[in-house]
Order: C-alpha cells, then structure tokens, then sequence
C-alpha cells in the first residue's frame, strides 16, 4: 500500500457526541465512517466512497446538531464525497460529489458572514456547504490541489492553507464574494493555524513561528524554533504549545508584539499528533521505533 511514510492507519481523530463515538477509517480501498456506543460496541457503520491512496487517509469527522459530517477527497475514478449522516441511526441526509483530486482536510462548521457553514478547502476550491441541507453555499478558486489544514475564522475571513504543488496562506471572505483579502506563499502545509484578538498564528513545516495581521496579512513577526512539524498548534489562554516531529514541545505567547518563548520540554521519541488539553492535563501521542517495530504511548502531564 503506497502512502506518505509519516502516514498511519489511525490519523484521523475521533468526535463524540458524549454517547457515540465516531471514527474514519480507510479499510479495502474504501472509507467507511463507524459509530460506537461507549462501551465499544458498533452502532451502525456507513461507507463513504471508494478510496486510490495518495498520500494516505486523515479527514476527521465534524459533529453538527443531529449530524455527523465527514469527507473524502481521492483521485477516484469517481471523485470523492462530503457526506452527512444521522448521528444516531446513521441514515444519509446528503451527500455532495467533489472532484477527483488527492487532499486531506475536515469539514469544519464555523459560523461567519452571519451564518454557519461547512468549509472545506482543497482541490484547487475552497467551498463552503449549508451544514443542514448540503446545499453549496459558494465555491471560488482559493486554494491549492492538496492541504491539509483545518481552517479557522475570526467572522469575517476564512483563513486556509496548502502545501501542494503551490504553498500558500490564504484569507478568503466568507460572504461567498470570491474576494480573497490577503495570500502569501509561506509553507504552512501540515500544522493547523489558530487566531486569537486579530492575529493569526502559525508555525511553519520547517519549524518557523509566524504571526500576521488577520485581516490585513501585514506580518508581525517570524522566528526559527527548530525542528520539523506536523502537529497543529493549541491555545490555552495566551499561550501557544506548539510539538514538533521530534516530541520538543515549545510553549510561547500569542502576541503579536514579538516571539516570546515560556518554555519548552523534551520527551523521549517522536510525535505527529496533536496535543489535547483537558483542565489541568496534556495528553500526547508519542511514538518509539527500534528496527522493524514501533509502538505508541499516550501521556497524560498533569495533577
């Protein structure tokens, strides 16, 4: 099976809705989407599309009133789906084709230009879909062929970006107006970005820290932290955690005044997920490899 070597059959994060748990999961050249009750047992399970591996599979699925949305975009024959599915029974409430192209991104539901959407960037489109009926709000050329970003808003603009075959940050306008407000080249391809107070937030694949003016793009400043990263960054507070591929966790402001570094940490192993932070805890994903074997281990720091 060809896929990217940081890929794995477990990339995709599981979304519960506080009585089922729901997880993509690419099986036999298809993904299905599979419900769980929470002592395990199966609920119901929906195959999506058929599936070519590009890079691998790692779209995660978006909880909406009585909806589960999820997504597949693959170089199909047949092109892929964004597919909404009642949460409880599993029974299709709509589907919309996308085109035959590899990518990698959720669906996202965020509320902006005064109405909530579903946006999915990707395959040279960023579009925007009514969470409730599949209808296609709008669609304008933003975007490259492959991200893998989840997009994040401040209400007016949608912010995306790709890494593949062009790099790219991109500040769409959600009205459905096709007006893109800024764009840049830098190469934030794998690490979701965050906004807080007007500034947008990233650290770049190759381990540089980026702040810009959200709605401007004017940028406030860039610094190098090291490393390699997949993982996304988290905000708790004023405090951006940021974990590169080598498992160095690197905490620093969400200021626009200059790069500020809190603190960082080191584990032993390396890590492509990220960091969830629940009350007073950090839960991460670390891998160890010693020849042909590898194995994961969650750790919880924390009281």
């Amino acid at each position: 099976m060809k896929k990217n070597e940081k890929a794995s059959q477990a990339s995709s994060t599981l979304a519960c809705d506080g009585e089922r748990l729901f997880v993509n999961f690419l099986n036999d050249g298809a993904v299905y989407t599979t419900a769980l009750d929470r002592s395990g047992e199966q609920v119901w399970q929906r195959k999506i599309c058929d599936y070519v591996i590009h890079q691998g599979y790692a779209s995660s699925p978006a909880i909406y009133k009585d909806l589960v949305i999820v997504s597949a975009d693959t170089k199909h024959k047949r092109g892929g789906a964004i597919v909404a599915m009642d949460r409880v029974s599993g029974e299709e409430r709509w589907r919309q084709a996308r085109p035959s192209l590899p990518n990698y991104p959720s669906p996202i539901v965020v509320t902006a230009a005064g109405k909530t959407q579903v946006i999915l960037t990707g395959c040279e489109l960023v579009s925007s879909f009514d969470p409730d009926t599949g209808e296609k709000l709008w669609e304008i050329e933003g975007a490259t062929t492959e991200c893998v970003t989840s997009t994040v808003t401040d209400g007016n603009l949608i912010y995306t970006s790709g890494g593949y075959p062009d790099n790219h940050v991109s500040a769409i306008h959600a009205d459905g107006s096709g007006k893109v407000a800024w764009r840049n080249g830098d190469r934030v391809y794998v690490p979701s970005m965050l906004i807080k107070d007007g500034y947008l937030y990233a650290i770049l694949d190759a381990g540089i820290a980026a702040c810009w003016k959200a709605d401007t793009g004017e940028q406030q400043w860039k610094k190098r932290v090291g490393g390699t990263f997949s993982s996304s960054l988290v905000l708790v507070g004023d405090r951006i955690y940021a974990i590169d591929e080598d498992a160095k966790t690197t905490i620093f402001r969400a200021s626009p005044a200059g790069f500020e570094k809190v603190a960082d940490n080191k584990l032993e192993g390396d890590s492509f997920a990220t960091p969830t932070i629940a009350g007073n805890r950090i839960y991460l994903r670390i891998g160890t490899s010693s020849e042909n074997h590898r194995q994961e281990f969650l750790y919880c720091i924390g009281e």
